[in-house]
């Protein structure tokens, strides 16, 4: 088939698509805060909910970060915008590191429910519009915070324009059911599987 005729295919079957997508898009006209859950065993749950927040602070949305479980882990995104952003991003630690460096259950209690406490004070905030809860689901899994508890807050007292972005692995199926977009990272292939440690930029 000549090259020409190619395009010409192309380009019709584009217009199609084109006039399918508008006449989609014209029913599509609310807008509402989301609640968005990261999950799955893949990489790209944090990776995925630190961009959106890139895109916040880009389109002057004010927004904020509540870290569970990573704790005083030095990664690239707290780096950036405590140094960087800090005016555009509040960004908020709770605990003391990951679950099997820390080994102490009752204080990984404490710290979590201190992240939920900041979590809620900053959902409450009218003014903060997205706020990521990263690693959360961790929290949960493990029964540090009440899933009911942290569902019926969502639910009750969100304000109806914030975005609430829940990241973490096994995310509760009650969680799952609430929210408005949930995405599950599935896994391929891991360097990790070679021997290759997680390195900056990639993994932290």
């Amino acid at each position: 088939m000549a090259c020409k005729d190619i395009n010409k295919i192309h380009k019709e079957k584009m217009v199609k698509i084109k006039a399918i997508r508008n006449s989609i898009m014209k029913n599509k006209t609310e807008k509402k805060g989301l609640i968005i859950v990261n999950t799955g065993n893949g990489k790209g749950k944090s990776s995925s909910g630190f961009g959106m927040i890139m895109r916040c602070i880009a389109h002057n949305i004010p927004c904020a970060v509540v870290q569970f479980i990573k704790g005083n882990w030095q990664t690239g995104e707290k780096k950036l915008l405590k140094k960087k952003f800090f005016r555009e991003c509040s960004f908020f630690v709770s605990g003391d590191g990951f679950t099997w460096d820390t080994q102490n259950r009752e204080t990984d209690i404490k710290s979590a429910q201190k992240g939920w406490l900041k979590a809620k004070e900053l959902i409450l905030d009218t003014k903060i519009k997205f706020i990521l809860l990263d690693e959360i689901n961790i929290a949960l899994k493990y029964g540090y915070l009440n899933i009911d508890d942290v569902i019926n807050f969502l639910m009750d007292n969100k304000p109806y324009f914030t975005h609430v972005v829940l990241t973490g692995r096994s995310a509760n199926k009650k969680l799952i059911g609430v929210a408005d977009l949930v995405t599950e990272m599935k896994l391929l292939k891991h360097p990790f599987k070679k021997g290759i440690k997680a390195q900056p930029g990639i993994e932290f």
